[in-house]
């Protein structure tokens, strides 16, 4: 980019998040928001807004507005594991919140400033559950999978004003809510690896640097992409 952008990380309090604002901190003004203030105070950003997405999104869309965000990265993100008959109406509404609703609210903020300046990058930071469906988290699932689609609409809608939007869909990321989904679920850590072609969890500052590349001006041409970085998981056995 030649001139520098504001940039806003959602979630940039641990994990991919904060990889991604360690990445792209020379970039331009960096903003941040997650739920742990002790720890964004810490990080060194621009500034930061404390919120919990799975509640209430006023206080960051109007942080988004005041700080007229170039660049949105999507990367809050919740979690949950279980038969769908043992969802309760409280999982059921924050799961879609954090991982849907808010990214929906957050553009329909953030929009009005990149089309002003004819520019604006949008990266919403899915999973790999979002494209092939993983049993027992199917809100998780279907939440992720919203995206891809928001995605690609948004994508068309939003072309002719130079900005582009993509998903990134992580596969098993070494992070923090990496960890407790395996100690959710049956299986583990060791189980789950031997499914991975490669053998490995993604480094989340894999996922970091290809939030670097899809801002940059080379990227300009991709959007509506869904790409997965899942060290082969989705291409099949």
């Amino acid at each position: 980019m030649n001139n520098k952008k504001n940039i806003l990380v959602t979630g940039a309090s641990r994990g991919i998040g904060n990889a991604i604002f360690n990445e792209l901190h020379d970039l331009g003004e960096i903003y941040v928001s997650g739920r742990d203030e002790n720890t964004l105070k810490t990080l060194g950003a621009k500034d930061f807004c404390v919120c919990d997405l799975s509640k209430n999104t006023d206080t960051l869309e109007k942080f988004i507005l005041d700080k007229k965000i170039d660049i949105l990265i999507n990367n809050a993100g919740e979690y949950i594991y279980g038969g769908i008959e043992a969802m309760s109406e409280t999982q059921i509404q924050s799961i879609f919140s954090t991982n849907l609703i808010s990214p929906v609210k957050l553009i329909s903020k953030a929009v009005t400033n990149m089309k002003e300046n004819k520019f604006g990058r949008i990266i919403n930071i899915g999973s790999i559950s979002g494209v092939m469906g993983e049993a027992y988290a199917s809100l998780y699932s279907s939440s992720k999978a919203g995206l891809i689609g928001l995605t690609k609409a948004l994508a068309l809608e939003l072309a002719e004003f130079n900005i582009t939007v993509n998903t990134i869909n992580p596969g098993w990321v070494e992070t923090g809510l990496g960890l407790e989904s395996i100690e959710e679920s049956e299986f583990s850590k060791e189980e789950i690896i031997d499914t991975i072609p490669q053998k490995r969890f993604v480094k989340p500052v894999e996922v970091a640097k290809l939030c670097r590349y899809l801002i940059s001006e080379d990227a300009k041409g991709v959007t509506g992409q869904s790409i997965n970085i899942c060290a082969g998981l989705s291409v099949g056995i």
